[in-house]
C-alpha cells in the first residue's frame, strides 16, 4: 500500500498540476454562484432551518458538513424533519450502532413509510411527472395524474395476480416510462424491486435474477439503439425458464405494438394490465429497513453481489442529495442519461421526490450524432443535465460548441461514472454554457447514490468535485491507515449512512458484505478509489484502486468477461484490466492464452468480441485482444489483475507484485516486457 501510494503521488502529478494550477482556470473559479442563486437554494434554506432549531450561527458549508458528520444522528433527523419525511408510526430511535463496524447499524426503529407515497404527495399538477423521447418517439409528457392513473391499475394487476408485501418484481426493460409505472406500482404494495437494462445478455441477468427468487417478470419485446431494432423475445423466455420462481410474466410491447402474449403459461401484455384502474392508489407502508430494490455490483470476484437497499435508507438519502446537493426543486426537470441496469436510473427516479420532472431518453447517445442529447435538452427544457464523464470527453475531442443562450433553462450539469478531467470542465464552460453550475458526482451503487458532489454554496475549480457531501464522512487514508489532506490516499467512509446496504442477498452471515468493503480497514468502509481532499475540502478522484473494469463510467466485472471469452472454444485462459489514462479515457486489453495449434486470427478477435457483446454486453468488448504465454496467478488459484494493472500503469514490478506470493512467477515477465514496450 506504502509503496502504490507514492507511485500514484508522482504518476499523476501532472494531472494534479493541471487541476489546480493550469493556467487556463489561473487558480479561479470557473463558476461562483450569484448570492441569489444561493439564497433560494433549497441547501441554504436546510442551513437556516439547523441554525434556527440547534441554535447554530452556520453561515459557510464547510461548517454545515462538520457539524452533519460530527454529531450524525442530529443531522439525520434534521433531514427527516426539514422533507418531513410521513411515517405511518413514529420511530424510537435515530440509530443504534452495532458492537462494532457498521453492519447492522438500523435507523428510524419503528418507523413504517412507503417511498411511492412520498413521490405523489409532491405531484405537481403545473408540470408534467414524466417527460419522454426515444431515437424512434417524439417527445412525450406525462401527466401526475395520469402517472397515478397507470400506476394505480398496474398495482390492481399486481394485486390480482399475487403480488404481495416482500415479493420479488424484476424488470428487463429499456429507460421508458414502463419502467417507472412499474416500480412504483410494486413499491406501492411494498414489493421490491430489481432490473436489467435489455442490452445484457442472458446469462448475465440470469446470474443476477437467479438470486432473489422473482415472482412476477415484466420485459420488452426487444430496444432499439444506434438506429436498429433489436428484438428480444427468445431471451425473455430464456429468463422464464432459468427463473422457476416466476409465476407470471408481463409483456411491453415496445418494438412491435401490437406484439402478443408469449407462449408462456400465465403470460400477460402490459394493455391488459393497465385496462382496471379502479379505486385510488393506496400504499402499504413497510418498515424503515425493509428492501427497496436489489441493485447489483460489477461481479469481479464471482456472480454479482445482491446488493439490498432500504426503502428508509434511500428514501432519506435521496431527499437530500436531489434536494440539498442537486437543488432539484417543484416543476423543474431532471435528466440523467442511464440505463435500467445502472443506479443512476434509480436516482434519477428519486427526483420526483420533490416535485422534479424525470426526464428520460431512450437510446444512443450518439446516435445519430453527439449533439441528440443536446437537442433534446433544449427541446425538454432541462434545467438539470445529467451523463457520464466519457460522454463529455467525447463531446469535447468532437470540438462541439454551442452558441450564446442555447440552453436558457439549464442551471446545472451533473458528471458522474468516472472521473471528469479538468479539459472537460473547461469544454463545458466554453463549449455549453459559461455560467451554469457543474456538479461533478462520485458514489455508486453500494449506496445508490453520491459520497461526494456539488453544493451550490461553493465554486466549481476545473478537475475537483466541490464537496464531501453532508452526512458523508470520507477520508483519505494514506499507508498506515490515518486520514490525510492534500495526498492522495484511499477512500474511506468512517460513519454509517442510512443508505449503505442493510444486506447482500443470499448473505446470511454478512460474509460477502464484509468483504467486499470492510475487510481491510476493520469496521470502516473502503470504497475501492483514490481519491485527494484539498484543505478547501475540494476532491480530486483518481480512479479504482481495485481490478474492477470501469467502460463509459459503469462498471462491469472481470468474471463476466472470463464467461464470454471461456465461451470461445480456441482461448484456454483470459486476463482482463482496466486502465485510467491522465486524459479521463480508458484502456481495456484482453490477454489470452490459446489453445496449441491455435492462432489469434481476425475471424478468431471477432468470435471472442462477439462472445461478450451477445452474452453481455458491448460494454464487455475490449479494446484490444493480445496474445500472452501464460496468465498469473496466486498461490490461492486467483488471477493477479491488480498487479498486472500497476504494472501497465506503471508501478515498478518489485512494488506492484511479489512472486512469492505466485503459483506461477515467470508468468508476470510477459507483463512487464509488454509494459516496458
Amino acid at each position: 500500500m506504502l509503496l502504490t501510494a507514492q507511485w500514484l503521488e508522482i504518476h499523476f502529478e501532472n494531472l494534479y498540476l493541471v487541476a489546480y494550477k493550469s493556467p487556463l482556470m489561473n487558480l479561479s473559479p470557473l463558476w461562483q454562484a450569484e448570492p441569489e442563486f444561493v439564497e433560494n437554494s433549497r441547501m441554504y434554506q436546510f442551513m437556516q432551518w439547523v441554525n434556527q432549531h440547534h441554535g447554530f450561527q452556520f453561515v459557510k458549508y464547510d461548517e454545515l458538513w462538520q457539524w452533519s458528520v460530527d454529531n450524525i444522528e442530529d443531522f439525520w433527523e434534521a433531514i427527516w424533519r426539514f422533507f418531513a419525511v410521513k411515517s405511518h408510526t413514529p420511530y424510537q430511535k435515530v440509530l443504534t450502532r452495532p458492537e462494532k463496524g457498521m453492519i447492522g447499524s438500523r435507523w428510524f426503529e419503528g418507523a413504517t413509510l412507503n417511498y411511492a407515497e412520498h413521490v405523489f404527495r409532491n405531484a405537481n399538477p403545473r408540470s408534467p411527472a414524466i417527460v419522454f423521447q426515444s431515437e424512434a418517439k417524439a417527445l412525450t409528457n406525462i401527466s401526475w395524474s395520469e402517472l397515478e392513473r397507470r400506476v394505480n391499475a398496474l398495482a390492481n394487476w399486481m394485486r390480482s395476480a399475487g403480488i404481495e408485501k416482500g415479493d420479488r418484481v424484476v424488470a428487463y426493460l429499456p429507460n421508458i416510462p414502463e419502467a417507472v409505472v412499474a416500480f412504483l406500482a410494486a413499491n406501492s404494495l411494498g414489493a421490491i424491486w430489481s432490473s436489467c437494462s435489455p442490452d445484457f445478455g442472458t446469462a448475465s441477468v440470469v446470474d443476477r435474477f437467479q438470486q432473489i427468487e422473482p415472482k412476477l417478470l415484466i420485459a420488452a419485446d426487444g430496444y432499439r439503439y444506434n438506429g436498429k431494432a433489436y428484438n428480444r423475445l427468445q431471451e425473455v423466455e430464456a429468463l422464464e425458464e432459468a427463473l422457476p420462481s416466476l409465476e407470471n410474466v408481463l409483456l411491453v410491447p415496445y418494438l412491435n405494438p401490437d406484439a402478443l402474449p408469449l407462449s408462456i403459461p400465465k403470460s400477460s401484455v402490459w394493455a391488459e394490465a393497465l385496462s382496471d384502474s379502479a379505486g385510488s392508489l393506496s400504499f402499504t407502508p413497510v418498515e424503515f429497513d425493509h428492501p427497496l430494490w436489489v441493485l447489483y455490483s460489477s461481479g469481479t470476484t464471482g456472480k454479482p453481489k445482491a446488493i439490498t437497499h432500504s426503502v428508509g435508507g434511500n428514501l432519506i438519502e435521496h431527499l437530500k442529495a436531489l434536494g440539498l446537493h442537486h437543488d432539484c426543486k417543484p416543476g423543474q426537470r431532471l435528466f440523467w442519461y442511464s440505463t435500467t441496469g445502472w443506479m443512476m436510473w434509480n436516482f434519477c427516479v428519486a427526483a420526483m421526490l420533490h416535485g422534479t420532472t424525470m426526464v428520460i431518453y431512450d437510446g444512443s447517445a450518439g446516435y445519430p450524432d453527439l449533439s441528440v442529447l443536446w437537442d433534446f435538452a433544449q427541446k425538454a427544457k432541462i434545467q438539470h443535465f445529467g451523463g457520464g464523464a466519457s460522454f463529455y470527453i467525447n463531446c469535447m475531442k468532437q470540438e462541439m460548441a454551442f452558441p450564446a443562450g442555447a440552453f436558457p433553462e439549464l442551471l446545472s450539469i451533473g458528471s458522474t461514472g468516472s472521473p471528469l478531467p479538468p479539459e472537460a470542465f473547461a469544454w463545458i464552460y466554453q463549449g455549453v454554457k459559461k455560467d451554469v453550475w457543474l456538479a461533478s458526482i462520485s458514489g455508486g451503487t453500494d449506496v445508490c447514490s453520491g459520497f461526494v458532489g456539488g453544493s451550490p454554496f461553493l465554486p466549481v475549480y476545473a478537475g475537483e468535485i466541490q464537496c464531501r457531501m453532508l452526512g458523508c464522512k470520507v477520508e483519505a487514508f494514506d499507508e498506515v491507515g490515518k486520514p490525510v489532506i492534500d495526498q492522495v490516499g484511499e477512500m474511506v467512509i468512517t460513519e454509517p449512512m442510512p443508505s449503505m446496504p442493510v444486506f447482500f442477498w443470499n448473505d446470511p452471515d454478512n460474509a460477502r458484505y464484509h468483504s467486499s468493503y470492510f475487510e481491510h480497514y476493520e469496521g470502516l468502509w473502503r470504497h475501492g478509489d483514490w481519491i485527494r481532499i484539498s484543505d478547501e475540502g475540494t476532491i480530486v478522484i483518481f480512479g479504482r484502486s481495485d481490478a474492477t473494469l470501469n467502460r463509459g463510467g459503469v462498471r462491469i466485472g472481470t468474471s463476466e468477461v472470463y464467461r464470454g471469452v471461456d465461451a470461445v472454444p480456441e482461448v484456454a485462459d483470459s486476463l482482463v484490466v482496466s486502465i485510467e489514462k491522465a486524459d479521463g479515457s480508458y484502456y481495456m486489453p484482453l490477454f489470452v492464452v490459446l489453445r496449441p495449434g491455435e492462432r489469434l486470427t481476425e475471424a478468431l478477435q471477432k468470435s471472442i468480441k462477439s462472445s461478450l457483446r451477445t452474452q453481455f454486453s458491448p460494454r464487455h468488448v475490449p479494446d484490444e485482444v493480445i496474445v500472452a504465454p501464460e496468465i498469473p496467478y496466486t498461490i490461492s488459484g486467483k488471477k493477479m489483475e491488480a498487479p498486472v494493472k500497476k504494472i501497465l500503469m506503471g508501478v515498478e514490478p518489485a512494488r506492484a507484485i511479489s512472486k512469492d506470493a505466485m503459483k506461477n512467477p515467470d508468468a508476470i515477465n510477459f507483463f512487464i516486457q509488454f509494459a516496458n514496450e
